[in-house]
């Protein structure tokens, strides 16, 4: 947010510290917020390496911080730990899902995804309690919610995994952000940075043993994380190609057309999640069809064994379809 100036005209008639003060709160209550915006280049640490050090760096789950202030790391980890503290146990003999939805980009399209995300995947699979959202700004005030940076959301995995059974509950992960041929980016503002790639998303599953398990990567070039994380147990569905953009991921709008058409349309409705997919692909073809913009062909794949953990969730889910939230993706097409 940038400082409001006091009137200095009003302070010295006025001659009294305390109005003063009244004074200057309320020019700065009126003021809009303004989120981060992308506005310096990444340190050079991450521009002067070569693309087979990007892909190291990415593999590895790195990050760089600069130009924090002083409070910044002690805020940031009681955001963290609220969300975590707040996880709710398994139920023994139920198939229970854990949703992590996450925003690794402060572009506020991403925050709105991410929130309205979770709540969508918290209702249709009975994860009320246990839903985590990691994300920057909604746009409208600075976020209350622990960042979507890769070190959160490996803390947000590990809690997750403490207390799911991994034989018998399933992770349900909604991750949306700018893509890259090596991963999703990470990037808050100018003072955040760094990846996520699918060798390290994996390694991490693996680690903690979660097979069981529903992604989904809104992102571009999101199709690269398919062929790592696929799997008997597991369903990957990716917003793109490994080789192709998705669209409608302007820091204005309300959703990106893969999160649109997929979480905020299909996803809402009583119906497989098969059947969700084809609605959802088919809507955003149309899309960009009508944009003439080059299709971004989203990937899925359904392992063999998912029906075994999906069938009992999918007999939990709402019998009512709730109503689209946000302006429709589609909108962007026309311009703001």
């Amino acid at each position: 947010m940038s400082p409001v100036p006091g009137n200095r005209a009003v302070l010295l008639r006025a001659a009294l510290g305390a109005a003063s003060c009244v004074i200057v709160a309320a020019s700065a209550q009126q003021q809009p917020y303004t989120p981060p915006k992308h506005t310096a280049p990444p340190p050079p640490a991450l521009t002067r390496s070569t693309p087979e050090e990007v892909v190291q760096q990415a593999d590895g789950g790195t990050q760089i911080e600069r130009d924090r202030p002083a409070s910044y790391a002690l805020a940031e980890h009681r955001r963290l730990s609220r969300a975590l503290g707040a996880v709710l146990p398994q139920r023994k003999g139920v198939v229970d899902a854990y949703v992590l939805s996450i925003a690794l980009d402060s572009d506020p399209v991403f925050g709105r995804e991410a929130r309205e995300a979770g709540k969508v995947l918290a209702r249709r699979y009975d994860a009320v309690g246990r839903t985590i959202t990691l994300g920057g700004s909604d746009g409208k005030a600075p976020s209350p919610l622990p960042m979507g940076s890769p070190a959160n959301f490996e803390a947000a995995l590990a809690r997750i995994a403490e207390v799911m059974d991994e034989q018998e509950d399933v992770l349900i992960l909604y991750a949306t952000s700018h893509g890259a041929p090596f991963g999703v980016v990470y990037n808050d503002g100018n003072e955040g940075f760094g990846a996520m790639s699918p060798r390290r998303l994996a390694a991490l599953l693996r680690a903690h043993g979660i097979e069981r398990r529903l992604l989904i990567i809104s992102a571009c070039y999101s199709g690269v994380f398919v062929p790592s994380l696929s799997g008997p147990h597991s369903a990957v569905i990716s917003a793109a190609a490994s080789d192709r953009s998705s669209f409608g991921c302007a820091a204005e709008n309300d959703w990106t057309f893969f999160g649109d058409a997929l979480v905020n349309r299909a996803l809402r409705k009583p119906q497989p999640l098969d059947a969700a997919v084809t609605a959802a692909l088919a809507e955003i073809a149309a899309w960009e069809s009508r944009g003439e913009l080059k299709p971004s062909l989203p990937q899925q794949s359904i392992g063999v064994e998912v029906r075994a953990w999906l069938k009992p969730l999918e007999a939990r889910m709402p019998k009512v379809a709730t109503q689209p939230v946000g302006r429709p993706s589609v909108d962007s097409l026309q311009g703001p």
